[in-house]
């Protein structure tokens, strides 16, 4: 086990630096400083993170520039005839009921509180494993405004429907976590590292089956909470580091 522990730290160093961002979609929120700006830009790449890592980067930029890439002030002082230019924006199963929705939450939300951390303390509860009320309270904030659009509460993960919630994990660890690397952002001070839970997308599952840190037969939530849980070994405060080693050792290393 130390053999292993030496080998992802090592992994860990290789890809957590900023040579890292160009491909992938936390590329997005960098081109931002304003913290709004990096909370909705980075949900949002989160969201619309499936399929190729380039599609998904043009398929943001092309969003953030309907909003003048200056998406917080977009969304707080946008007038309705602003909207028509999304009509058209898809990305995958992703549409314009969605991307409106979206928008609409943000306006609501941004109106009411002040930084996007707000709304995922409402199931805070503390403790290293409040990683489920957390996600599941925030879906169902994330849906409370009325006539809230069914369809896409497909895009915005709960543990409660067993999902692995691999997007929003992701996000979270855009957000919390905090490091001299220059990677991940660690703007959010009230959620802890050692509360996150690793994403588990299709490349880190594979490599987690391999390294013998996964056992459990299918993918879900309580796949992702095995995997986190075994990183935890290695780093019970900052186990979610451990995602660049999986991630680069999948997508580059084709391990």
């Amino acid at each position: 086990m130390q053999d292993l522990k030496g080998f992802l730290d090592e992994k860990v160093e290789e890809y957590n630096r900023p040579e890292f961002i160009i491909l992938d979609p936390i590329s997005i929120p960098h081109q931002f400083s304003k913290k709004e700006d990096i909370e909705i830009t980075g949900f949002i790449a989160a969201i619309l993170a499936w399929g190729q890592r380039k599609t998904i980067i043009n398929k943001c930029q092309e969003l953030f520039q309907l909003m003048d890439n200056d998406p917080h002030q977009f969304i707080i002082h946008h007038k309705e005839s602003d909207l028509k230019p999304f009509l058209s924006f898809k990305h995958r199963t992703f549409n314009e009921i969605d991307t409106l929705y979206f928008i609409h939450f943000f306006n609501w939300f941004y109106k009411k509180h002040t930084f996007l951390e707000e709304a995922f303390l409402i199931g805070q509860t503390g403790s290293q494993d409040s990683m489920f009320s957390i996600l599941e309270q925030f879906h169902e904030f994330f849906f409370s405004i009325p006539d809230a659009p069914n369809r896409t509460k497909k895009h915005i993960a709960t543990p409660k429907r067993k999902a692995a919630c691999k997007r929003i994990n992701m996000f979270l660890r855009w957000m919390v976590r905090s490091d001299d690397k220059g990677v991940d952002f660690g703007i959010w001070q009230k959620i802890k590292p050692s509360q996150l839970i690793c994403p588990c997308d299709l490349h880190v599952d594979r490599v987690g089956r391999k390294l013998g840190l996964i056992t459990r037969k299918q993918t879900d939530w309580q796949t992702a909470v095995e995997l986190t849980e075994k990183l935890r070994e290695f780093d019970p405060e900052d186990p979610v580091k451990y995602d660049f080693a999986l991630f680069g050792l999948g997508v580059e290393e084709k391990f």
